[in-house]
């Protein structure tokens, strides 16, 4: 799973000024402004800021090298600040590790890293993460779209500033559609219903293909279906709020898809490559996966519906732009980093229009800038970004440190329950005593 929107206008930069927050972390800044401990408080003079920033990063495209082109950029408006890239592996485990270790052991650098949308509260349990809301003024947050911060906010604070992001869209072989006589779809029921008629009419063997495999991308399904139905996890307050009409209404849709044969049973082993490939041999008509799936499906070397797909927003219950899983990553800061006007600069530049513009139109990344997913020229980069703006975001319930344990409680018995294994309301109840259980620390 590749792990993408939105800016105001009025620059924390054209400002000058960031104003600290009063508490906690042990960050410093050595900049012109004055040897200033961030926990004291006071503002940060971010047009003095100099010095090295060293950004720790995994690598994010194949080929030209996106970070490199976003460093040269920044260095360029930032004369007075020089970044090192401190290569991360791509493997987000060993990444997650390495990190932990340095900045655990109280190391300076990195002073940025890029940290995955699932980690911040895990990161910010552990004191590994600065409270950037402290730090930055309550505007800059503005420039984001609702749902990428809530997932980077963990007891009242924000711990990373979205960088780039990944989601769902909803694929479609138009032309199936088109000789079928059929709409393209606007709810799930619609998703369904067509489905079954193409099936029926015997234009295509698989109706809608997803991800049902006992892994976190189940967990990604499932929270969309379970937003679109106006459920939770847990509330703002992390308590955990699951077992709710809406919940078992997410589960019933999901059950029924395989039991209607909509969806196959096979479906319980199928993540993205399986999905993508039945896909993309023409198998299937409807497919929820991430926004590589377009170039995938446009690939004549590998695909035979090259100019047979169309891509919308994922839809909802009973109407249409529902919400799509929030993949992708922030950026975090070293709560040791002896740069903190360098290192808030760079969070800065990095999630505004010039950057974020680079990121979206030269590689073909989600941005985060609200501002750059709205222009009119992005739209041409793709159909993708074409349909970008009406996408609704919802994070994954990672408010608490141990969101490892409450992602597997949902997976592995929304698993069961898609095998046949669990009823509905079985698979309800042990998500709920599981996710507690997971919560409080206890484990599964």
């Amino acid at each position: 799973m590749r792990n993408k929107v939105w800016a105001i206008a009025s620059s924390v930069m054209a400002a000058g000024l960031l104003v600290a927050g009063c508490g906690g972390g042990a960050a410093t800044n050595n900049t012109a402004a004055g040897n200033q401990t961030a926990g004291q408080g006071g503002t940060v003079d971010l047009s003095k800021a100099s010095g090295t920033v060293v950004w720790a990063a995994s690598p994010i495209t194949t080929g030209t090298d996106l970070r490199t082109a976003l460093i040269q950029a920044f260095e360029k408006s930032h004369p007075n600040i020089h970044v090192q890239l401190q290569e991360q592996s791509t493997n987000t485990d060993t990444n997650r590790g390495s990190l932990t270790t340095a900045i655990g052991s109280g190391s300076s650098t990195p002073d940025v890293y890029m940290g995955d949308v699932v980690w911040p509260a895990q990161f910010a349990n552990s004191q590994l993460a600065l409270p950037l809301d402290e730090y930055l003024p309550k505007d800059f947050w503005d420039r984001f779209s609702s749902g990428l911060v809530d997932g980077a906010t963990y007891q009242g604070h924000i711990y990373g500033a979205p960088f780039f992001a990944d989601t769902a869209f909803l694929f479609y072989r138009k032309d199936l559609l088109q000789k079928a006589g059929l709409p393209v779809p606007t709810s799930w029921e619609q998703v369904e219903q067509e489905a079954k008629t193409l099936q029926q009419k015997g234009l295509v063997k698989y109706g809608f293909i997803w991800q049902g495999a006992s892994y976190e991308g189940l967990t990604c399904n499932f929270m969309e279906y379970l937003a679109d139905a106006g459920g939770q996890v847990m509330d703002s307050s992390g308590n955990v709020t699951i077992n709710s009409p809406q919940t078992q209404k997410a589960l019933s849709f999901m059950q029924d898809l395989v039991q209607s044969g909509v969806t196959p049973k096979a479906v319980v082993t199928d993540q993205e490559p399986q999905a993508m490939s039945l896909f993309d041999q023409g198998q299937v008509a409807f497919l929820r996966n991430w926004t590589y799936a377009w170039n995938d499906s446009q690939n004549p070397q590998n695909s035979k519906v090259v100019g047979k797909v169309g891509v919308i927003p994922l839809p909802t219950f009973g109407g249409p732009n529902g919400y799509s899983c929030v993949g992708g990553w922030d950026l975090m800061v070293n709560p040791h980093t002896k740069n903190l006007a360098a290192a808030l600069a760079f969070v800065d530049w990095m999630t505004g229009p010039e950057a974020q513009s680079i990121l979206a139109k030269q590689f073909g990344e989600l941005p985060t800038n609200k501002q750059v997913a709205q222009d009119p020229s992005l739209k041409q980069v793709s159909p993708v970004f074409a349909v970008l703006d009406k996408v609704k975001f919802v994070p994954r319930p990672a408010q608490t440190p141990n969101y490892p344990q409450v992602s597997q409680a949902i997976y592995s018995n929304v698993n069961q329950m898609l095998s046949g294994s669990l009823s509905v309301s079985d698979t309800l109840q042990k998500m709920e005593q599981q996710i507690k259980s997971a919560v409080s620390g206890g484990g599964l």
